[in-house]
């Protein structure tokens, strides 16, 4: 038996394109590789998550009709394909095996999510069993995603006779997220002695990532199939029927390599740009170039994402801009091929610092007039996207978003801010390793102090600890909920604990006004971090 693993991106709430989708690649699975059987991702037929679109009202008619017409348009092949069942009040988070035009078996999901980026508990409700069917002279057990992350329904339908389970996933990336699958999915075939097959899906939606690596696990234990990371792929198996003692067997397939750690981040952070812009319509980005290394690393991921031509760089020095700044800036641009307009802010700047002159009169400046700066360039940007229909991308960074170290309406303004879960120190690795692919980011971009440049000689060590250690501490915070006693046993100073978690905590409203961006992260900034902005905790 050959089955098909239709590793595929889907388009969120595109019922109708995502139906032709799976049309189209079962009539190819069936014609052109000759599957008897092809296996969908989790909630294929809506996108994942579809979150509240599945309250809507005409959202249960399209999902009938979307599977009526799976249904009618299949013969001579089997699929397994994820949707949204609706049955009275309830909605079921399922999949369909269906069969020559008829619906031979519906799996509801038995065990929801309900932790960091997963909220099904909010819409679905849970199966109640595991579910077997036969086709082909092979068994199969149906599962969803997290039934094959507890022991449970996976013994229960092995108890029940499955040769082989199969597994429809939306599992989202974060860095080294492939290993701890692989591991889970090895203990449930060992324990069960039954081979698995695993589908995940892959794209970008908002500021999740699917990076694919659908996989087919042996009775024993082993990887006998991986699919390429962030590429989508319609791969074959083969399968040997067997006897419910042993299960199916697996011929072993092609195994693509696991990426190494910073090439997957860097994938990831691509698609997420890519699809974002694509899927919100948008044909061209815009952002601000600063000589620095997050608009260096920003620019790089924009044009490996669009291609050159679809982005748009912009210089906007002031007085306290280094001669360095606008020569790196400019080399980067020129080395990516990519158009940059210098825009001066200081004429905005003088005539902002005029109007208030008299308001602000025997005041010091301080901090106000570093933000001014930064608002100019935030309106400049603005500006360029409301006329030229260019989405703006930040290039803020996570541990500037932890603490605060970041303008609202300035720097924070934008559409879409690829690098807001990379902290600086993976920003730094994210340039290296692009360098190793093509060397486009001048080295001293990379070598030199990081700084704003919003007054003379700054550097950001004025305001925060070296990254060095301000980044294991926002980690051990935000991602292990470590407290400041945990942290400094750690080896870390105790006022130093102390003041970043409690700028972390007073810097909760702004990070609640700052765009979406890709996670990468056990923990991002976003859906999986709820943290009040008024508090006294």
């Amino acid at each position: 038996m050959k089955i098909g693993l239709a590793q595929i991106s889907t388009h969120v709430g595109a019922i109708e394109a995502n139906t032709k989708k799976v049309l189209d690649i079962t009539h190819r699975a069936r014609d052109e590789l000759n599957c008897d059987l092809i296996v969908f991702p989790e909630l294929t037929l809506c996108g994942y998550p579809p979150e509240d679109l599945l309250l809507h009202r005409d959202m249960r008619l399209r999902i009938e009709a979307a599977l009526g017409k799976v249904k009618s348009g299949i013969n001579d092949i089997a699929l397994y394909v994820g949707f949204p069942e609706y049955d009275g009040d309830h909605i079921y988070n399922s999949g369909a095996f269906i069969s020559d035009g008829k619906l031979i078996a519906c799996h509801r999901k038995i065990v929801l999510p309900n932790y960091s980026v997963f909220d099904e508990k909010r819409y679905f409700e849970a199966g109640s069993k595991p579910t077997l069917v036969e086709y082909g002279g092979v068994r199969f057990g149906l599962t969803i995603c997290e039934d094959a992350w507890t022991p449970d329904p996976c013994r229960v339908v092995v108890e029940s006779g499955a040769d082989m389970i199969l597994i429809l996933n939306g599992s989202p990336f974060h860095r080294q997220k492939q290993r701890v699958r692989e591991e889970t999915l090895i203990q449930r075939a060992t324990e069960n002695q039954r081979p698995l097959l695993y589908v995940n899906m892959v794209g970008g939606q908002d500021e999740l990532v699917f990076d694919g690596g659908s996989v087919v696990v042996n009775r024993s234990g082993v990887v006998v199939f991986r699919a390429p990371a962030f590429e989508e792929e319609l791969c074959i198996v083969e399968v040997e029927p067997g006897t419910v003692s042993k299960g199916a067997e697996i011929k072993l397939g092609d195994i693509a390599p696991e990426l190494p750690y910073a090439e997957s981040i860097y994938r990831a952070l691509v698609m997420g740009t890519e699809d974002y812009v694509n899927k919100n319509g948008f044909n061209e980005v815009v952002l601000g170039l600063s000589g620095g290394i997050d608009s260096a690393l920003t620019l790089c991921v924009a044009v490996d994402a669009l291609g050159a031509d679809r982005v748009a760089a912009v210089m906007m020095p002031s007085q306290h801009t280094s001669k360095m700044s606008l020569e790196d800036a400019a080399q980067q641009a020129k080395n990516l091929g990519v158009r940059i307009d210098t825009l001066p802010i200081s004429p905005i700047f003088d005539a902002i610092l005029g109007v208030l002159k008299d308001l602000f009169k025997g005041l010091s400046p301080d901090s106000t007039e570093e933000n001014i700066q930064a608002r100019c360039r935030g309106v400049l940007l603005m500006a360029i996207s409301n006329k030229l229909g260019r989405m703006l991308l930040t290039t803020g960074n996570k541990s500037e978003m932890a603490v605060g170290y970041a303008t609202l309406y300035g720097d924070m303004a934008g559409g879409f801010a690829p690098l807001k879960d990379c902290t600086k120190t993976l920003v730094y690795e994210l340039a290296r390793f692009r360098n190793t692919v093509g060397n486009v980011i001048p080295e001293r971009v990379i070598a030199r102090e990081p700084s704003a440049e919003l007054r003379p000689n700054q550097k950001d060590t004025d305001s925060l600890p070296s990254y060095e250690i301000l980044d294991p501490i926002l980690e051990a915070f935000i991602e292990r909920d470590l407290s400041v006693e945990q942290i400094v046993e750690l080896g870390f100073d105790r006022a130093t604990v102390g003041w970043i978690l409690d700028t972390v905590k007073r810097n909760e409203y702004k990070r609640r006004q700052s765009p979406p961006g890709i996670r990468v992260s056990r923990r991002a900034f976003g859906r999986d971090w709820r943290y009040p902005i008024t508090s006294g905790y």
